[in-house]
């Protein structure tokens, strides 16, 4: 149809698109093209039947993009179509977005909505969204006025090509995704592409998979098309609208190529579903077809989802499904590789253990991946009939099977989808069976097919490549080629014949760095020919997997260096990745030495690059016997084949002309000679014949000589011609052993003949088979020597590993290990397909654990042993297993899981690290390690004679070299390392530092006050400055970047912030920077698992909900009262946004951004700093009833994100797209999944109406740690119904949060079994209508008999001045618990009336103070350890025992409020500037005393750090005593004579009274230290002779004993109610009466 552009009146003009239109079911309703919104109204109201109301339903989302301009459009075109007629409604309905409105409850709000706005049946809905959308409203369609009229606006790729097609409409519910729904035709579906300009790269890929799907089952040269121009279509999508005008794509006149391109590639695809929908509505046949990958990938949607996509599963499912029909044999494997490069080419995953999946639901996840479970879901699959499951089964690319679902066995299917598969023993055969020959055809050799992929694409012309190897390795090979974009590809005969199309030589930089996985050749080669490309500056990256990384290139990479080319070592030296320098100098040539004892593949690497050298090569061997001679002498066969003559000149020495290859115009790869090995050997080992064609004496392959050289000699008939090789085997166990054999010209085989060898029993020798000359078999895929080893002793043989190679020392059959060994491979092809030769011939087989490894080389290796060679095998569901005969590198693996892996600190010089550093390593028990330190220690020189001598380069060369060995070697766990602030300037560095956090291990990042640090590198003159020309600040931004790439974790270092409040204000308070350590000390704790400081969820808990948009708002003094009964306080960041700098700001402004996630971090430090309680970090949105907005999801992501970094306890993130990304990504931070309805009317709780609250709750689980479920009262009930869903939902292992907002359900928050967020009247506001106090909940909970009153008491004599009862009776009124605290004044602990109150129901705990703190133990059934070691108990608690009693627990809480005391006074010290208080480990202590409270000082002092201490007592005996006992604590413990012999000693910076109504005389000389902290325990008089002797001393800082007192009591409150004490008020409490009596 022509665009028409016509006026409407004194309106706009209309914009009439030019589309393409689709027929289904004999009308065409699928209409595409570009800005359709004037041309949908106008076809709409002219040709579709006239409607009193229209209604057009979308989500929040698209409302903000679209819905004012269809209000526009929709008067603009009536008053055009029919400008004498009153328009009719349109009503707009909107949607949260997401799965969660997909349901029941959902669709009856909208048909509730819709008959309260008198909607009729001349009604028409309209669907403006993705498929979700689409879904829904369609449904409401079909069953609103027993069905009107219906039309679909997709919005999203996914939804253009499959769910808006087709009339299927449904909604999900806690059963499963669409279980209820109808069939409800559109009247038409109208593809604006004009919307997908705004669709991310993730909902692209995700759309593709459908795409390629489509084609995959239909068309294959719509297939090919995808194949050959992946890049194309994706920049079609995703930059298909940029560079043109508004209204670019209106006509076909305007469009671009790649709006025409995006067109033609949906409208293929929507055709394919369109016709398949004509000719089978109803799904009864032919449509099932469009169900290819859906079986499979359904099954794991269920289990993965919602955190991976439905077109991420279907992906997966049909690559699977593709190889179930590789399995049945109606698919080759150039099938399935295709169509595997295809969906990984648009960004999908392809396997079950993909690196993608891995990273978005995490390794633990995907475990649950498990073959029956997947069975069970498809079970439920609506294709399956009865028990028998059905899948498309693929013929070939574009063409099914049948037309419809194939019945397929469970076996199989199991098979497939299992990562280990069980190989059985082969039945011994007739003689008649025996001596049928079976005739295998190996794949494409891969050496040959990497060598002629490489040749070709280099050479001029065209050449078609037959039987190449379709492979993991053939596949990074030709991905790298294309990246490097100098030659083309495409295929012929279904995907058998590869054309290439050379470039001659010509390559430019990539656009990325290359992955080149774990493919060693690809690797070798491409680090010459990456020399090759053209261009004068810039650089390629060639990278690969860990074990890649592991291979050495070393030699080679020596080789080009002396050469001339520039290559550096990205992480570890010697090994991959590399980067290649471009300077325009190409590859220059001439004399080029090499070390070619290690692989062959140097060799050939720079011998087929050679040619295009700028000079001749000549290039000379050296170092020892050349490896793998034959291999080289494939190269220069091969060489000559594409016109270039290599010239032998000298034993080790060859010629290269330069030039240009010629392709031939075809070239046939012979099979592969190694994997040929396989079949030949089966035959050897069962006593059976075969034949491999296409392998014989003619071969350029070395290992074609294996059965000539090995198998003939053990006893096998070989028949060899110049093409074809058969073997018959031997009777079964009659092999002979080999002795010993030089296997170097066929390395790669001879894991093959060990496996023989391991069988070889039929001899006159020793049985032992020696092979040698296969040294570089060390470093190939794995240590395949050392793992052959391992894996042989599983069946029972004995083997001994050498330099070059390997002992076997046979067994016969009937001697193997009886049971099923389970091997490992390694990751390694050959390794797994070597050993399941002798699973063929064990008593029970065997289990390879990793089946797909063989898809390096022969991915269908498992079809052919089954079905060709007649194995039986089977899926297996490998399980971990411990055993002593695990591989090396399994074992180490193990091994540093298990130890605790080094923390990483980063950041700028000058924000702290080293000093930082040191305190934390001690208090963590960690090595420290300074890299700046351990670098001069290294080099022998300081960094600024490094710098000054050898400049910066080489200073850098340094520091990677021993960060990489500090990280992976010395130091890899046990430590605490701090880098320098520009490590993160070298991308060697960042990717150790990167791998390093990748294993679990935190990489933290201080962030600094920059004028701080500015200040501190004006004053340090130890390090080299900045260049004159870099300004500091400059430098911080350019890092910035590079750390946020490195750090697992962020810590803000500011001193400013503990100062007068102004940020850059340097008038910090005393003890700042103590605080910092400490804080920081508490991230590391937190970042490494050590110290989560989670909320115990057995009990009813609750978090505090700050309102002010500054939290200094309640500091100091507010924030202890106001969390007083919290277990948690919850930082709202979106009510921050109310803070004045943000309240009008443009939050899509990167500045403002950037500003206001500042403003966030300064306030999450500032709690940190001032409360010792979890956080739980909260951005809420303004649908959900918080205050951020929707449109600022991206700066949304970015603050959760952040909070986990920061190291923030618990995470909220409402149930949306956001959830599970975060979820992933989580660390040790927990993910409360949240969803709000302020309305009331969506999350209903009554086990009639719930069903929407069941999806929600499932769907937080699904990515969430907690589950947090807020509704908003109508009713009373509305509380009674919520506590029921409660009992239903919530477990300590799955808690749920459930709760209902407002007056009427403030009884809700009474009920709440966990985390309820509460109020206090210190708060302005509310965070949420109806919040009430801790106190509030207490009291509410003691009326409804769910808070029984308890009795505590004091336990002592004398007591009755006792300010106990005062401190813990004033607590218990704060917080509305109904308790009561007495003195219980006795002389014998054991009397009747304390043993009564012990063993009471209603006991709740007792203090126990002089003289029973030791005569109360053996009341007590436990001690805590603390208690244990000090020798006296002051607490008692009672506990549940676990069988529903309760047992009396025994604590000392006396150190503990020792500890706090001396903590607080070490943050309240002011010593000068020049004597501040020593590092407490650094300083001495002396305790005065040897009683009861002198050990709990003692064990204070421990707990603090301090490691050197004195006694001193005047009874001399019993401070030696204490000494004795306590001596195991400290690195130096003694007592002293006196006083005076005390003071002698150096930094003394602690001293500790602990005798009551001491007259001691206290030295002067005790107080030389200028700053120090002396405490009495003694709190009568006030004034003891130790406190008044510090106060003359201005740097000493003193602490009475009744503040000790108080500290222990709140400990004491905490330990028997599980609330965080009301601090203040039980000191105000104690301070009352003892100021009264003092």
């Amino acid at each position: 149809m022509a665009a028409e552009t016509t006026t409407a009146g004194a309106g706009r003009p209309l914009e009439l698109a030019e589309v393409e239109r689709i027929s289904i079911l004999g009308t065409e309703s699928i209409v595409c093209g570009f800005h359709l919104t004037d041309y949908i109204w106008n076809d709409v109201f002219c040709n579709l039947t006239a409607a009193s109301t229209y209604v057009l339903i979308t989500d929040t989302n698209l409302a903000r993009l679209y819905v004012d301009k269809y209000r526009e459009s929709f008067a603009a075109v009536w008053a055009h179509v029919n400008p004498d007629r009153k328009a009719p409604r349109l009503l707009v309905h909107v949607l949260p977005p997401g799965e969660t409105s997909k349901s029941r409850a959902t669709k009856s709000a909208i048909e509730d909505w819709m008959l309260g706005e008198k909607c009729t049946r001349d009604t028409m809905v309209l669907a403006l969204g993705g498929g979700v959308i689409g879904d829904l409203v369609g449904y409401v369609a079909a069953t609103f006025m027993r069905g009107v009229a219906f039309v679909q606006i997709p919005t999203s790729l996914l939804a253009m090509v499959d769910s808006s097609i087709g009339g299927k409409t449904a909604v999900d519910t806690p059963a499963g995704k669409n279980l209820i729904g109808a069939f409800w035709q559109p009247k038409r579906i109208f593809m604006d592409m004009a919307v997908l300009s705004t669709l991310p790269a993730r909902e692209f890929s995700n759309g593709m998979a459908e795409v390629v799907k489509t084609a995959a089952i239909w068309s294959s040269d719509e297939f090919d098309v995808l194949e050959a121009s992946a890049e194309e279509v994706r920049a079609a999508v995703l930059e298909g609208q940029s560079g043109g005008s508004g209204a670019s794509g209106l006509t076909v006149a305007s469009r671009s190529a790649a709006q025409t391109q995006l067109l033609r590639v949906i409208a293929a695809s929507a055709r394919v579903k369109a016709y398949v929908v004509t000719h089978d509505e109803r799904e009864s046949g032919m449509r099932g077809l469009l169900n290819f990958g859906h079986t499979i990938g359904h099954a794991i949607e269920a289990v993965l989802s919602p955190q991976v996509l439905h077109g991420e599963c279907v992906a997966v499912g049909c690559v699977l499904e593709a190889e179930v029909a590789r399995r049945m044999g109606h698919l080759s494997e150039v099938g399935v590789a295709r169509l595997t490069r295809c969906l990984r080419a648009y960004g999908l995953p392809t396997a079950m253990d993909d690196a993608m999946l891995v990273r978005l639901v995490g390794e633990k996840r995907l475990a649950e991946l498990r073959p029956k479970r997947l069975l069970d879901i498809m079970a439920l699959d609506k294709k399956t009939v009865g028990a028998q499951k059905r899948i498309v089964v693929l013929k070939r690319l574009g063409a099914t099977l049948e037309m419809n679902p194939t019945s397929v066995s469970d076996a199989l299917i199991e098979e497939v989808i299992s990562a280990g598969v069980l190989v059985k023993p082969v039945p011994e055969q007739t003689t008649e069976q025996a001596a049928a020959a079976v005739v295998v055809l190996p794949p494409g050799s891969k050496s040959i097919s990497n060598r002629a992929l490489l040749l070709a694409a280099l050479g001029n012309g065209e050449c078609r490549i037959r039987n190449l190897l379709h492979s993991d390795d053939t596949q990074v090979m030709l991905g790298a080629l294309q990246a490097m974009g100098g030659c083309t590809f495409s295929w012929e005969d279904d995907g058998d014949t590869l054309v290439v199309v050379g470039g001659g030589g010509q390559l430019h930089m990539p656009p990325h760095e290359l992955f080149l996985g774990n493919a060693g050749t690809a690797a070798r080669f491409l680090a010459t020919t990456a020399n090759l490309i053209d261009a004068k500056d810039g650089s390629t990256v060639l990278t690969g997997n860990a074990r890649m990384k592991q291979r050495p290139t070393g030699p080679l990479v020596d080789a080009l260096r002396a050469n001339g080319c520039t290559i550096d070592y990205c992480e570890r030296t010697g090994s991959l990745p590399l980067r290649v320098h471009h300077d325009g100098r190409g590859l220059p040539g001439g004399r080029i030495q090499l070390a070619a004892s290690v692989s062959s593949q140097y060799v050939s690497s720079i011998l087929l690059c050679a040619p295009y050298a700028r000079e001749p090569v000549v290039l000379e061997l050296v170092g020892g016997k050349v490896i793998s001679q034959p291999y080289i002498d494939m190269t220069i066969a091969m060489m000559a084949q594409f016109g270039c003559r290599v010239e032998r000149v000298a034993e080790n020495t060859y010629a290269v002309p330069t030039g240009a290859y010629v392709n031939p115009a075809e070239y046939m790869v012979e099979s592969d000679a190694s994997s040929a090995t396989y079949p030949l050997a089966f035959a050897a080992i069962t006593g059976t014949e075969c034949t491999v064609p296409n392998i014989g004496s003619a071969s350029l392959q070395g290992d074609a000589r294996f059965a000539v050289d090995v198998l003939r000699p053990m006893g096998c008939t070989v028949e060899q011609t110049a093409t074809s090789t058969t073997v018959r085997g031997p009777p079964r166990g009659q092999l002979r052993a080999l002795g010993l054999i030089d296997m170097e010209p066929m390395t790669d085989a001879f894991l093959t003949a060990a496996v023989l060898a391991a069988v070889a029993s039929n001899s006159d020798t020793d049985g032992v088979t020696r092979i040698r000359g296969i040294a570089n078999q060390h470093v190939k895929e794995c240590d395949r020597i050392a793992a052959m080893c391992a894996e042989l002793a599983r069946f029972g043989v004995d083997t001994a590993n050498h330099a070059d190679g390997i002992d076997v020392h046979a067994r016969a059959l009937g001697d193997l290990l009886p049971g099923v060994p389970s091997v490992h491979c390694y990751d390694d092809h050959r390794v797994a397909m070597s050993l399941s030769l002798l699973a063929c011939v064990a008593p029970q087989g065997a289990e390879i654990r990793e089946r797909r490894c063989v898809g390096k080389t022969w991915p269908q290796w498992w079809d052919v042993l089954a079905r060709d060679l007649g194995a039986p095998i089977a899926g297996a569901d490998p399980v971990e297993e411990a055993s002593v005969e695990e591989a090396k590198a399994d074992v180490a693996k193990a091994d540093v899981a298990k130890a605790d892996v080094s923390i990483v600190v980063i950041g700028m010089r000058g924000v702290g690290k080293t000093t930082l550093g040191r305190v934390a390593a001690r208090a963590m028990g960690l090595v420290f390690v300074d890299m700046d330190e351990h670098l001069e220690s290294e080099v022998g020189q300081t960094i600024p004679e490094i710098v000054n001598g050898a400049g910066w380069a080489a200073f850098r060369q340094h520091e990677s070299r021993l960060l990489a060995q500090v990280l992976t070697q010395t130091h890899a766990t046990g430590a605490l390392v701090v880098c320098g602030g520009g490590v993160v300037e070298e991308e060697a560095n960042r990717r150790v530092l990167q791998q390093h956090r990748a294993r679990g291990a935190p990489v933290v990042c201080l962030t600094p006050n920059m004028q701080h640090v500015a200040a501190y590198l004006n004053r340090d003159r130890t390090r080299p400055a900045y260049a004159v020309t870099s300004d500091i600040n400059d430098v911080y931004a350019r890092r910035l970047p590079l750390y946020a790439e490195c750090c697992s974790h962020e810590y803000l270092v500011d001193k400013a912030l503990l100062g007068s409040g102004n940020a850059g204000d340097d008038d910090e308070r005393p003890g700042a920077w103590a605080v910092i350590e400490r804080d920081f000390v508490r991230l590391l704790r937190f970042a490494s698992g050590r110290d989560l400081n989670r909320v115990s969820l057995e009990h009813p808990s609750f978090f505090v909900s700050l309102t002010a948009p500054d939290v200094r708002a309640y500091l100091p003094d507010a924030l202890p009262r106001l969390t007083a009964g919290a277990h948690a306080i919850e930082l709202r960041a979106d009510l921050l946004l109310h803070a004045e700098a943000f309240a009008n700001a443009d939050l899509a402004e990167t500045g403002t951004a950037n500003e206001f996630v500042h403003y966030v971090h300064r306030q999450f430090t500032l709690l940190r700093h001032f409360s010792r309680l979890p956080v739980v970090f909260t951005v809420r949105t303004v649908p959900q009833g918080g205050a951020f907005p929707t449109s600022a999801d991206t700066l949304r992501m970015r603050l959760l994100h952040s909070a986990v970094q920061w190291g923030a306890e618990y995470v909220d993130v409402e149930v949306d797209s956001l959830a599970p990304a975060l979820y992933a990504a989580r660390q040790r931070s927990l993910v409360i999944a949240s969803f709000h309805d302020p309305s009331g009317t969506r999350l209903r709780w009554a086990a009639n109406e719930c069903e929407f609250a069941d999806e929600i709750l499932a769907r937080a689980r699904a990515c969430g740690d907690v589950a947090k479920l807020i509704s908003s009262a109508r009713s009373w009930k509305d509380n009674i119904d919520c506590l029921d869903f409660v009992k239903r939902n919530h477990s300590v292992e799955h808690p749920l949060i459930a709760l209902n907002m407002g007056y009427e359900g403030q009884m809700s928050r009474v009920t709440c079994p966990c985390l309820t967020p509460v109020t206090h009247p210190l708060l302005t506001t509310a965070a949420a209508p109806g919040q009430i106090s801790v106190a509030q909940v207490h009291q509410a909970r003691a009326l409804l008999g769910l808070l029984p009153a308890q009795r505590f008491a004091l336990l002592g004599s004398p007591i009755q001045q006792s300010p106990s009862p005062a401190m813990h009776n004033a607590a218990f009124a704060a917080l509305g618990l109904p308790h009561n605290y007495r003195l219980l004044e006795t002389a014998a602990v054991d009397d009747e009336q304390v043993v009564a109150l012990l063993r009471a129901a209603d006991f709740g705990g007792a203090s126990v103070t002089i003289p029973h703190k030791q005569t109360v133990m053996p009341l007590l059934d436990s001690l805590t350890p603390a208690a244990e070691r000090i020798g006296a108990v002051n607490t008692v608690i009672p506990v549940n025992d676990g069988k529903g009693g309760r047992k009396l627990l025994g604590d000392n809480t006396d150190y503990l409020g020792i500890v706090d005391c001396l903590r607080q006074a070490q943050l309240d010290c002011s010593g000068t500037a020049d004597g501040r208080l020593p590092a407490v480990a650094d300083a001495k202590a002396l305790v005065i005393g040897a009683g009861g409270t002198a050990r709990a000082a003692l064990f204070a002092l421990h707990t603090l750090g301090v490691r050197s201490a004195i006694v001193f007592n005047r009874t001399a005996a019993r401070a030696q005593e204490l000494v004795t006992e306590f001596a195991d604590l400290f690195d130096s413990l003694k007592s002293v004579d006196s006083l005076e012999q005390a003071a002698e000693t150096d930094k003394l910076a602690y001293i500790v009274g602990t005798i009551p109504g001491c007259d001691l005389m206290i030295p002067e000389a005790l107080f030389a230290q200028p700053a120090g902290v002396a405490l009495d325990m003694a709190y009568k008089p006030r004034w003891t002779p130790l406190l008044e002797a510090a106060q003359r001393h201005s740097g000493w800082t003193v602490v009475h004993g009744v503040a000790v007192l108080v500290e222990q009591g709140i400990h004491q409150f905490e330990k028997w109610t599980s609330l965080t004490a009301p601090a203040a008020i039980m000191g105000d409490a104690v301070y009352a009466q003892y100021n009264a009596q003092f």
